[in-house]
């Protein structure tokens, strides 16, 4: 599973022109499940995400979490995270759960997340435009299976 996290001010998800999922301060989530996820990759990056210190202190140090500042998520399926780049100039997604697998995974890891912080999201498979207000911008990428 991998996660594309940034910091945000603001960020909100719209399909066709209406506004589905809005936060404020917090993290924007863009979340690509593989074939090969089961749930203790959720878990893992559920706990990563939530008790990372990226959020700065009153002397501009790294020393907040998520929940420490009670920020929001947002989290975004993304599947094209899984692409292989490796031959020619078209993407393969053959590394990228099946839509079943992946939808299931992706309403866990929103449940999940959401015991801790309040959360938003798009809606899986769905034509998304996404508005990120970056933060710094601070961004990270995290794959579960290196957690």
């Amino acid at each position: 599973m991998i996660a594309v996290v940034q910091r945000v001010l603001q960020s909100k998800v719209e399909i066709e022109g209406k506004v589905v999922g809005e936060i404020g301060k917090g993290v924007n989530i863009l979340l690509g499940v593989s074939k090969e996820d089961e749930i203790i990759d959720v878990d893992k990056l559920v706990d990563k995400i939530v008790n990372l210190r990226i959020f700065e202190d009153e002397k501009g140090k790294m020393n907040f979490s998520l929940i420490d500042i009670k920020g929001e998520a947002l989290v975004v399926s993304q599947f094209t995270l899984l692409a292989n780049l490796k031959k020619g100039r078209r993407p393969s997604f053959e590394n990228a759960a099946d839509p079943e697998k992946a939808k299931y995974l992706y309403q866990e890891f929103i449940k999940k997340i959401s015991t801790f912080v309040p959360t938003k999201t798009g809606i899986f498979a769905a034509d998304m435009k996404v508005y990120i207000l970056n933060d710094g911008p601070v961004t990270f990428i995290l794959d579960s299976k290196q957690l």
